[in-house]
Protein backbone atom coordinates (compact mmCIF):
# COMPACT_ATOMS: atom_id res chain seq x y z
CA UNK A 1 0.00 0.00 0.00
CA UNK A 2 1.31 3.31 -0.65
CA UNK A 3 0.56 6.70 0.35
CA UNK A 4 -1.74 7.73 -2.59
CA UNK A 5 -4.16 4.88 -0.84
CA UNK A 6 -4.63 7.60 1.92
CA UNK A 7 -4.66 10.27 -0.58
CA UNK A 8 -7.60 8.80 -2.82
CA UNK A 9 -9.85 7.17 -0.01
CA UNK A 10 -10.70 9.14 1.79
CA UNK A 11 -12.69 6.55 3.49
CA UNK A 12 -10.15 4.32 4.37
CA UNK A 13 -8.09 6.89 5.82
CA UNK A 14 -11.47 7.41 8.28
CA UNK A 15 -11.22 3.46 9.13
CA UNK A 16 -7.70 3.69 9.60
CA UNK A 17 -8.02 6.93 12.23
CA UNK A 18 -10.62 5.43 14.06
CA UNK A 19 -8.75 1.68 14.36
CA UNK A 20 -5.66 4.26 15.89
CA UNK A 21 -7.87 5.99 18.38
CA UNK A 22 -9.57 2.57 19.43
CA UNK A 23 -6.13 1.68 20.26
CA UNK A 24 -5.22 4.58 22.45
CA UNK A 25 -8.44 5.32 24.13
CA UNK A 26 -8.44 1.34 24.88
CA UNK A 27 -4.77 -0.20 24.71
CA UNK A 28 -4.68 -3.86 24.54
CA UNK A 29 -2.29 -5.86 27.06
CA UNK A 30 -1.55 -2.50 28.93
CA UNK A 31 0.16 -2.82 32.15
CA UNK A 32 3.08 -5.16 33.39
CA UNK A 33 3.86 -8.61 33.15
CA UNK A 34 5.02 -10.25 36.68
CA UNK A 35 6.77 -12.90 34.97
CA UNK A 36 8.54 -11.29 32.36
CA UNK A 37 11.87 -12.67 31.30
CA UNK A 38 12.25 -10.11 28.95
CA UNK A 39 11.80 -6.02 28.95
CA UNK A 40 13.11 -2.86 27.76
CA UNK A 41 12.77 0.58 27.93
CA UNK A 42 12.45 2.93 24.53
CA UNK A 43 12.02 7.18 24.92
CA UNK A 44 11.65 9.46 22.58
CA UNK A 45 13.29 12.61 23.70
CA UNK A 46 11.19 14.67 20.97
CA UNK A 47 8.04 14.84 22.15
CA UNK A 48 8.36 12.58 25.89
CA UNK A 49 6.72 9.48 24.81
CA UNK A 50 8.01 6.52 26.95
CA UNK A 51 7.17 3.57 27.03
CA UNK A 52 8.29 -0.07 28.50
CA UNK A 53 7.64 -3.42 27.48
CA UNK A 54 7.36 -6.72 29.07
CA UNK A 55 8.13 -9.96 27.25
CA UNK A 56 7.84 -13.52 28.65
CA UNK A 57 8.92 -15.96 26.06
CA UNK A 58 8.90 -19.77 26.81
CA UNK A 59 11.78 -22.20 26.67
CA UNK A 60 10.09 -22.80 22.58
CA UNK A 61 11.22 -19.05 21.91
CA UNK A 62 7.73 -17.92 21.45
CA UNK A 63 6.17 -15.16 22.57
CA UNK A 64 3.96 -16.56 25.18
CA UNK A 65 3.10 -13.12 26.83
CA UNK A 66 3.69 -9.47 26.29
CA UNK A 67 2.29 -6.12 28.12
CA UNK A 68 3.27 -2.04 27.85
CA UNK A 69 3.07 0.83 29.84
CA UNK A 70 4.30 4.33 30.00
CA UNK A 71 2.97 7.65 28.60
CA UNK A 72 3.37 8.92 24.67
CA UNK A 73 1.06 10.36 21.83
CA UNK A 74 -1.95 8.68 20.30
CA UNK A 75 0.18 7.32 17.70
CA UNK A 76 3.03 6.18 20.33
CA UNK A 77 0.35 4.14 22.46
CA UNK A 78 -2.15 2.82 19.67
CA UNK A 79 1.38 1.51 17.45
CA UNK A 80 2.30 -0.17 21.51
CA UNK A 81 -1.29 -1.62 21.86
CA UNK A 82 -0.76 -2.96 17.99
CA UNK A 83 2.17 -4.58 18.56
CA UNK A 84 1.02 -6.29 21.60
CA UNK A 85 -1.70 -7.85 19.17
CA UNK A 86 0.71 -8.80 16.35
CA UNK A 87 3.64 -10.29 18.14
CA UNK A 88 1.77 -12.61 21.28
CA UNK A 89 1.68 -15.94 19.81
CA UNK A 90 4.89 -15.65 17.24
CA UNK A 91 8.53 -17.12 17.79
CA UNK A 92 11.62 -14.38 18.38
CA UNK A 93 12.38 -14.67 14.92
CA UNK A 94 8.88 -13.80 13.41
CA UNK A 95 8.54 -10.74 15.78
CA UNK A 96 11.98 -9.64 14.97
CA UNK A 97 11.47 -9.66 10.87
CA UNK A 98 8.04 -8.13 11.69
CA UNK A 99 10.48 -4.90 13.60
CA UNK A 100 11.73 -5.15 9.93
CA UNK A 101 9.05 -5.14 7.91
CA UNK A 102 7.89 -1.99 10.03
CA UNK A 103 10.98 -0.35 9.67
CA UNK A 104 10.96 -0.96 6.02
CA UNK A 105 7.17 0.24 5.50
CA UNK A 106 7.50 3.84 7.57
CA UNK A 107 10.96 4.12 7.64
CA UNK A 108 12.57 3.05 4.22
CA UNK A 109 9.21 3.53 1.78
CA UNK A 110 10.12 -0.41 1.15
CA UNK A 111 6.65 -1.46 -0.78
CA UNK A 112 7.19 -5.17 -0.21
CA UNK A 113 7.51 -4.38 3.50
CA UNK A 114 3.82 -2.82 3.18
CA UNK A 115 2.39 -5.37 1.55
CA UNK A 116 3.55 -7.88 4.43
CA UNK A 117 1.53 -5.65 6.89
CA UNK A 118 -1.80 -6.84 7.67
CA UNK A 119 -3.33 -5.53 10.06
CA UNK A 120 -0.33 -3.07 10.72
CA UNK A 121 -0.98 -1.04 7.45
CA UNK A 122 -3.34 1.55 9.76
CA UNK A 123 -0.02 2.64 11.02
CA UNK A 124 1.27 4.26 7.18
CA UNK A 125 -0.42 7.09 7.61
CA UNK A 126 1.87 7.89 10.05
CA UNK A 127 4.35 8.49 6.58
CA UNK A 128 2.38 12.00 5.55
CA UNK A 129 3.86 12.95 9.03
CA UNK A 130 7.25 12.53 8.81
CA UNK A 131 7.83 13.60 12.74
CA UNK A 132 4.94 10.97 13.93
CA UNK A 133 6.89 8.08 11.77
CA UNK A 134 9.42 8.01 15.40
CA UNK A 135 6.41 7.92 17.40
CA UNK A 136 5.15 5.24 15.83
CA UNK A 137 8.52 3.08 15.87
CA UNK A 138 9.24 4.03 19.03
CA UNK A 139 7.47 0.70 20.20
CA UNK A 140 9.21 -1.32 17.65
CA UNK A 141 12.36 -0.34 18.46
CA UNK A 142 11.98 -1.69 22.12
CA UNK A 143 10.55 -4.51 21.13
CA UNK A 144 13.95 -4.99 19.50
CA UNK A 145 16.02 -4.41 22.36
CA UNK A 146 13.15 -6.69 24.22
CA UNK A 147 14.25 -9.91 22.04
CA UNK A 148 17.78 -9.01 21.55
CA UNK A 149 18.15 -8.26 25.21
CA UNK A 150 19.94 -4.75 24.45
CA UNK A 151 20.49 -2.83 27.91
CA UNK A 152 19.94 0.73 26.45
CA UNK A 153 17.17 2.14 26.27
CA UNK A 154 15.55 1.83 22.92
CA UNK A 155 15.48 5.62 21.67
CA UNK A 156 14.75 7.30 18.40
CA UNK A 157 17.47 9.54 18.80
CA UNK A 158 20.27 6.63 18.79
CA UNK A 159 23.45 7.51 16.72
CA UNK A 160 23.28 3.74 15.42
CA UNK A 161 19.33 5.11 14.46
CA UNK A 162 19.48 8.34 12.45
CA UNK A 163 17.20 8.27 9.94
CA UNK A 164 15.53 5.32 11.44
Amino acid sequence: MDDSTFDSSPELRELYQEVIFDHYRRPRHFGHLAQANRSAEGHNPLCGDRIELDLQVGSDGRIDDVAFSGEGCAISTASASLLTEAVKGRRVEEALALFERMHGALVAGDPSADAALGKLAVLEGVKQFPARVKCAMLAWHTLRNALTQTAHVASTEDPSERGS
